[in-house]
């Protein structure tokens, strides 16, 4: 049975999600330097806020207090992994492609960061009166919803697999 390929399986157009998700990251990034306010929220909604601020380590702040040049490493062999992952995977597996390509999208997008800066930028605050979740960015964003589209994929697979047993 041959395989009918998806499209964030083909090079070209996975190439062009990146770049386009990099730039809206970088560019958003860059208003909120220029915009936002330093460690001061900015409500948008209940439980919402915008609060700009670095972060030193990597996603939610986790490793901050390791060395740069490491953290460049993690990233980059994040990356180089989910390419290896998107070569190996069949190209009829629309959610794991489409993840794929968020969570290099994410990862590129905070090592611009971190080469560029020292640090990521981040800026988006979910609250309440008694809790606050990390402070994040659209990159983070992208890496977990990708995480969460090859869950997604997995678990369409295996309903794939036991229906075609049936």
């Amino acid at each position: 049975m041959r395989q009918e390929q998806t499209l964030f399986s083909r090079p070209l157009p996975i190439a062009l999600f990146i770049l386009a998700a990099l730039a809206a990251d970088q560019f958003i990034k860059y208003l909120v330097e220029a915009y936002l306010p330093f460690q001061q929220g900015v409500p948008v909604m209940p439980m919402l806020a915008l609060y700009r601020t670095y972060n030193y380590g990597v996603a939610f702040s986790m490793l901050s207090g390791m060395e740069g040049w490491f953290i460049v490493g993690i990233r980059l062999a994040v990356v180089t992994f989910v390419l290896w992952l998107w070569r190996r995977t069949p190209k009829d597996r629309f959610f794991a492609h489409l993840g794929y390509a968020m969570i290099i999208a994410g990862a590129l997008g905070n090592l611009v960061d971190r080469l560029l800066f020292g640090y990521v930028i981040d800026y988006i605050l979910f609250y309440t009166a008694t809790w606050s979740f990390a402070v994040f960015n659209l990159a983070d964003s992208f890496i977990t919803v990708g995480a969460g589209a090859i869950i997604l994929d997995e678990l369409l697979q295996v309903k794939k697999e036991r229906s075609l047993k049936l």
